[in-house]
């Protein structure tokens, strides 16, 4: 594992290359803030790609799977319930990255929530160039992904 240059939550809007995606999901910001921010371990049950989540130091950090291996241990920079969840990566075993934030802004749209991601990473030019080359694929993953929250938070809802 190696350790990531430690950015803050101003990445977002200055990091090199920013992939932002975003999809309106019917649950309201309550719901999707607790799937993001309260339940990790749920992440690999709607997240494309991801295969285990479990919290760190009490919540304040995530250790997080990828399916082919990937591993990010993260810090959470930003936990304010309804309207947003952001974290970095510290350490990776992902090669040549330097940098890598997520930040999830969620907003009341109707009685829905309108879910915004952004992807904001700092690597050589060959991997943002990449990254750039993958923007599709890693947006039907985001698609698909917020498809399966919604139906999971659907079908909590109906149950409850």
């Amino acid at each position: 594992m190696r350790r990531l240059r430690p950015v803050e939550l101003d990445f977002a809007r200055s990091a090199p290359l920013r992939l932002v995606f975003s999809a309106r999901l019917g649950a309201p910001p309550s719901a999707v803030y607790a799937a993001l921010a309260e339940d990790t371990g749920g992440w690999a049950r709607w997240f494309t790609g991801v295969a285990e989540a479990v919290p760190t130091d009490g919540g304040a950090g995530r250790e997080v799977r990828l399916t082919g291996g990937t591993r990010f241990l993260e810090t959470v920079l930003a936990a304010q319930p309804e309207t947003r969840y952001a974290y970095r990566v510290d350490r990776t075993n992902a090669p040549v990255l330097r940098a890598l934030l997520e930040d999830w802004q969620l907003t009341p749209e109707g009685d829905g929530t309108r879910l915004r991601w952004t992807f904001a990473a700092d690597g050589p030019g060959p991997l943002r160039l990449v990254l750039l080359l993958a923007r599709p694929g890693l947006g039907r993953a985001f698609r698909g992904s917020a498809r399966a929250l919604d139906r999971r938070l659907t079908r909590a809802k109906s149950s409850s």
